[in-house]
């Protein structure tokens, strides 16, 4: 299945978030927290309550499956839009606007704060809200007796979902041939898929995750041109110091010990110097190859390397 980045068409009068949804299964698969007065999880009296729901509406390069018809395939939204998007959504004034399950247009909901997400100390962690950099979260006032007392305090909706108007782009692979590509976006669509039964490893070194983070930079500085989608996705990964599976680190040992050629330390502006410290830099290469010799997987990864 295919990959496709969503973005902004700002010619277009419609584009944009027009309204947020409540619903039982939020498409970026995070729940949002119910804050009391005195901004804890638990519910506090009913009489006393602020009701006020925080949650994700966005998450940046998470890749969300969609289906049209026949045709199956997954859209993601980078951090560039992201942001103009959560800017979007309150200049033209639709912070008003909810719906429940994209189907039932509601009154008496509001988004009383909208932030994206930067650094250690956001306030969605003191929530237990483990998001990456880039996430756009709200808050939601619910003024409307029946929404809260039927849906938000029996546990029927658990989070947000966005609607609303955006153009498509197919994102091309940079340095693989698209058989390659193929390959690399079905591993990431599998590790989605199976990220609670796969074996995962986190014990790289901080240095592994900084070229990540300093890859993530360079890249937003030429406006994202450089690597494939999986390697930005990648890249968030190891930036926030996610455990990744086995076989990510196969393709971590196998991309980096060939694409070591493209990188040019003096040329920060570089597609294979981008590409190279997004999938962990030579840092990455150290840890990728002593991992597999711990665990005794070099000798394949090696054959089928030269077969």
């Amino acid at each position: 299945m295919k990959i496709v980045e969503l973005i902004l068409d700002e010619a277009e009068m419609m584009a944009g978030v027009q309204a947020i949804s409540i619903v039982e299964y939020p498409a970026i698969e995070e729940n949002f927290v119910k804050l009391s007065k005195d901004q804890e999880i638990k519910l506090a009296e009913v009489d006393s309550e602020r009701r006020i729901l925080m949650g994700p509406a966005l998450i940046p390069n998470k890749t969300i499956y969609r289906k049209n018809g026949e045709d199956e395939y997954y859209i993601y939204f980078s951090k560039d839009t992201i942001r103009k998007v959560s800017e979007m959504f309150l200049t033209k004034g639709n912070q008003n606007k909810s719906t429940l399950e994209h189907q039932i247009e509601l009154q008496g909901l509001s988004v009383v704060e909208s932030w994206i997400v930067e650094g250690n100390q956001d306030k969605s962690r003191a929530f237990g809200m483990d998001v990456p950099e880039g996430t756009w979260m709200v808050s939601m006032k619910v003024y409307n007796e029946d929404v809260w007392e039927k849906y938000v305090k029996t546990g029927r909706v658990k989070g947000f979902s966005i609607e609303g108007y955006f153009a498509d782009k197919v994102n091309m692979g940079t340095h693989l041939d698209p058989e390659e590509e193929a390959e690399e976006l079905l591993e990431l669509i599998r590790e989605e898929l199976q990220k609670e039964q796969l074996e995962s490893y986190g014990d790289y070194p901080d240095a592994v995750s900084n070229n990540a983070k300093r890859g993530i930079e360079l890249n937003e500085k030429v406006n994202n041109k450089c690597a494939t989608q999986v390697g930005k996705v990648r890249a968030q990964q190891l930036a926030q110091k996610e455990a990744v599976s086995l076989e990510t680190i196969k393709r971590m040992y196998s991309y980096l010990s060939r694409a070591s050629e493209y990188y040019d330390e003096g040329d920060t502006e570089a597609c294979g110097t981008i590409s190279y410290l997004l999938w962990g830099g030579k840092a990455g290469l150290r840890w990728s190859e002593s991992k597999l010799k711990e665990l005794d997987e070099l000798k394949s990864v090696l054959k089928n390397e030269t077969k």
